[in-house]
């Protein structure tokens, strides 16, 4: 099966996946999910065979590249696809000028995951919509 992941402007989509994933299977309140930052911020969108799967969002802040709201849809998980759109975002933001870092917030379960990648945790555990993360980072 073929994977594309680009960007794109089908914001739609994206939040329809991540209602799916966030909303619906982790339990996160619409609240804390749709927080109005998605208009200024870069969007991935990961399908295959044409189905939308998967994605990220992605902000600039001054030096820090900020990846978030990286999602996949259970039926297509184990397969690659969270650490392609994670090597993606990556990838997009060594070419913005001025970002050195790359950071996220891992859901805990998830930063065996995420330093697979490269990330390293950058403080402690934390709650953000009732489910524990910890800060990470990728220097470039």
């Amino acid at each position: 099966m073929t994977l594309h992941i680009c960007v794109t402007d089908d914001i739609a989509t994206c939040r329809a996946l991540r209602r799916t994933v966030f909303i619906e299977e982790q339990g996160v309140s619409e609240a804390d999910e749709v927080d109005g930052l998605d208009d200024t911020a870069v969007h991935l969108l990961a399908r295959q065979e044409g189905a939308a799967i998967g994605s990220a969002r992605l902000l600039t802040l001054g030096e820090i590249g900020k990846i978030g709201r990286v999602c996949v849809l259970p039926a297509a998980r184990g397969s690659g696809i969270g650490a392609a759109l994670t090597r993606a975002a990556v990838a997009h933001f060594r070419t913005v000028p001025g970002v050195r870092v790359a950071k996220l917030g891992a859901q805990t379960h998830a930063i065996g995951f995420y330093q697979k990648l490269g990330f390293e945790v950058a403080g402690p555990e934390y709650m953000d919509a009732g489910i524990p993360h910890h800060d990470m980072i990728l220097r470039f």
